[in-house]
């Protein structure tokens, strides 16, 4: 007759457990939180995946049936702080250029009154001699 004892051995592991809904709501929050991996569980109650799955799936606000969620590399509210911290930079550039016109625009008055001469080229001005163009012979 055949050796039963090894097989009578592998039926008396396998054993009903049943977890309390407060249990498998904390398991889940744990989850949640990322202090364990649904493996980790797995292994540290030693009930099967899809047990803890079911748990999840059940009593999980993120992870649900169906529920897609979209990991981005940079939050939004990181993506708008980096923005506006270039809109200050841009605006403090445009600034100094604004300062640096005005300035220019002062000393060429400052010039003009001083040595009597126009520097800034108004629109529709004649060329002085020597600076028009020569007809081709």
């Amino acid at each position: 007759m055949a050796n039963l004892n090894g097989l009578k051995k592998g039926f008396e592991t396998n054993y009903n457990r049943t977890f309390g809904e407060k249990f498998k709501k904390d398991t889940v929050k744990r989850i949640e939180n990322n202090e364990y991996t649904v493996s980790e569980i797995s292994v540290l109650y030693d009930v099967s995946k899809t047990a803890v799955y079911k748990w999840v799936y059940k009593y999980s606000i993120l992870y649900q049936k169906g529920y897609k969620q979209i990991v981005e590399p940079m939050s939004g509210t990181h993506k708008l702080k980096e923005l506006q911290a270039r809109i200050n930079e841009l605006e403090q550039a445009v600034g100094q250029k604004q300062m640096k016109v005005d300035f220019l625009e002062k000393l060429i008055e400052l010039a003009e009154s001083d040595l009597g001469i126009d520097i800034k080229k108004k629109a529709g001005s004649v060329p002085k001699s020597g600076s028009g163009r020569t007809a081709k012979k």
